[in-house]
């Protein structure tokens, strides 16, 4: 195994956080199907479980479905997409107008902020 593919933090986070990028970015697509439990765990050195725990994570994420005996498939995709890229228009419409980067990110930490902090 690579040493600088993975850091010290649990090796299924750092494999979930590359297929998320991978599939935010476009490298995979809608549809596209992953490569089996077995075959990423081989290709990344890895025991079977730690990719079926990073699978499943990004399953709850929203970023795949796990079909039994038949894969795992990307589900993120066009709809997701078009609202991430409204939300950048809509940033970009409010740069334009004036509205501050401080009070846009002041907007974004208020809505992040639980309820409980209050």
């Amino acid at each position: 195994m690579e040493k600088s593919f993975f850091s010290k933090r649990d090796v299924y986070l750092d494999i979930a956080d590359r297929y998320e990028k991978y599939i935010t970015l476009g490298v995979i697509k809608q549809g596209e199907k992953l490569p089996s439990v077995r075959t990423a765990a081989s290709e990344l050195h890895v025991n079977p479980n730690t990719v079926q725990r990073a699978y499943s994570l990004l399953e709850e994420k929203g970023f795949l479905r796990l079909v039994p005996k038949k894969g795992a498939f990307v589900v993120f995709g066009s709809q997701e997409k078009e609202n991430f890229d409204g939300l950048i228009s809509e940033l970009m419409r409010l740069k334009i107008q004036g509205v501050s980067k401080e009070k846009l990110i002041s907007i974004i930490e208020e809505a992040y902020t639980d309820d409980s902090d209050s």
